[in-house]
């Protein structure tokens, strides 16, 4: 069964005629007749009795007269949306974030994109790194914020700056007047981390071995607010990103810079190549590229 099938029946039910039907569609009318006899012959059914002055719709063609004006309609819906979408930014968008980037990144930015573009109907998830990849490349999500993640070519990763990790101490520490911390500051330390699901944890364990630092870990923990507010108490020192000392950073913390070459830590918007980009999603990344641009 045709579209142009369905249309053509319609045509001659409405019309009581296969020429008056052909001159409507803007067909010949054999070819015309030609569709709808093999419309007949897959429904298996007779759905016009062909009189000498008209053309009258059998019971059978009745029944199918219903759903296929129902179906026309839906398909003029269709193209009227797809149409819209040409035109204006609108529809689903799924967006990821990992947890030590969502609170810090997305709530300015969620209200500012659903302010410039409301008929955008936005899901957020907020998960670790390796969760938001999978559901990239599954298709359950469009677009993600993260920092590193592993190759694949259903992961296109698109750079949207870097940020200085700081680090984050008591206000009463020994080091709290230094202007700049040295890796060799921190030889003696008990550090406070991320369990290490999170691509940060893996980040800053790197950057400690490669200094050298094989330090006592005096916690590890599941958000870097609950990490903030145990150094505020003594427990140790933590390395944490810039765009969380700028958001919640507790009355007891500090957070000092690395002396040159500070660490970075990568901003990247991910999505998946192998999926068409919507408009929605295209507008996001843009968004998203101004807000985090460093």
């Amino acid at each position: 069964m045709e579209i142009h099938q369905l249309r053509y029946f319609v045509a001659v039910a409405e019309e009581g005629s296969f020429s008056r039907a052909a001159a409507r569609e803007h067909v010949a009318q054999p070819s015309l007749s030609q569709q709808i006899q093999k419309l007949e012959a897959e429904m298996d059914q007779r759905l016009f009795d062909r009189l000498s002055r008209s053309v009258v719709v059998t019971e059978a063609g009745k029944c199918l007269l219903e759903y296929a004006r129902k179906i026309l309609v839906e398909i003029e819906e269709a193209r009227r949306c797809l149409d819209d979408l040409k035109h204006d930014i609108a529809g689903r968008l799924t967006v990821g974030a990992i947890p030590t980037m969502a609170p810090y990144v997305l709530p300015e930015l969620i209200e500012k994109f659903q302010t410039l573009y409301p008929k955008v109907d936005l899901e957020i998830l907020e998960d670790t790194t390796e969760r938001l990849a999978l559901r990239l490349e599954d298709g359950r999500l469009d677009i993600a914020i993260m920092s590193t993640c592993h190759q694949s070519p259903a992961l296109e990763r698109h750079s949207l700056g870097k940020e200085p990790l700081l680090v984050l101490l008591p206000k009463q520490h020994r080091l709290a007047k230094k202007k700049k911390i040295s890796w060799s500051d921190l030889k003696s330390e008990k550090f406070l981390l991320l369990h290490e699901v999170h691509c940060l944890s893996a980040q800053v364990c790197e950057l400690l071995a490669t200094h050298d630092l094989r330090p006592e870990l005096a916690l590890r923990g599941a958000q870097l607010a609950t990490i903030a507010q145990m150094v505020a108490t003594g427990m140790g020192v933590s390395l944490v990103p810039q765009m969380m000392v700028e958001h919640d950073l507790p009355g007891g913390c500090l957070a000092l810079p690395f002396a040159p070459p500070a660490p970075m830590r990568e901003l990247n918007l991910l999505r998946n190549p192998l999926r068409l980009e919507s408009r929605a999603a295209a507008a996001f990344h843009q968004q998203a590229a101004a807000a985090l641009s460093r």
